[in-house]
């Protein structure tokens, strides 16, 4: 069984994943947790995908045989390392993904709030007491960023509209999505299959956007059943 390595989300802690990691390794296989820059590893520069993706690289270092798997903004950073490295692993394994450009009337309402966030970050910064009851209101983490990652979180988003999911090209591709998530629905994950080139997709209707803290048994089993 392949070495799986783990990009989590827009997150600030690898430990809301340690039941599943735990679970997944009582299992036989090797795991690895990845900290992001700027999230789960201090940063104070400003990231751009093409940054991540090079960041990526880096800590794969030419281990082609192993499989990876993209939590939301971790999904966008291994489906665009894989469009500049086609052969860079061996699997994908995508977990209610981001990447892929959502036009914003089909998003949900709070979904919408978070993207016109990132667009009007400095204004609310100067109302603390406004801003702090928003993020807490529409559960946004956007909140507790500091200014160079507000900036990256909104590159991530333009980034998606360039993104063509149909110049990747790898041979093992699963789609782990929840019909419950809001922040990526579960229209995005069937239009991400579709466009990805010999994708399977499973869907899961009480999961919302982060089952290893909601349902980790279940998580794993969806894993290793995908996990070549």
């Amino acid at each position: 069984m392949r070495t799986l390595l783990i990009i989590h989300g827009w997150t600030y802690s690898i430990e809301p994943w340690q039941t599943v990691v735990e679970q997944l390794r009582a299992r036989g296989v090797t795991v690895e947790q990845l900290r992001v820059p700027g999230l789960t590893a201090k940063s104070q520069q400003v990231w751009t995908i093409e940054q991540y993706v090079d960041w990526l690289d880096q800590q794969l270092a030419g281990r082609q045989d192993v499989a990876v798997l993209g939590h939301s903004n971790g999904g966008r950073i291994a489906l665009n390392y894989a469009v500049k490295h086609p052969n860079g692993f061996a699997q994908l394994i995508l977990l209610n993904a981001a990447g892929l450009y959502y036009p914003p009337e089909t998003l949900s309402w709070k979904r919408r709030l978070a993207r016109l966030l990132a667009r009007l970050g400095k204004p609310l910064a100067k109302l603390p007491g406004v801003r702090k009851v928003f993020y807490r209101f529409i559960g946004s983490d956007y909140g507790r960023a500091p200014e160079n990652m507000k900036q990256t979180l909104h590159n991530m988003l333009e980034s998606d509209k360039q993104f063509d999911p149909s110049q990747v090209q790898l041979s093992k591709i699963d789609l782990l999505w929840g019909q419950a998530d809001t922040v990526t629905p579960i229209g995005m994950g069937r239009q991400l299959q579709q466009r990805l080139s010999g994708a399977t997709i499973r869907e899961f209707a009480d999961w919302k956007h982060a089952p290893y803290i909601t349902h980790p048994e279940q998580l794993t089993a969806a894993i290793l059943e995908v996990l070549d």
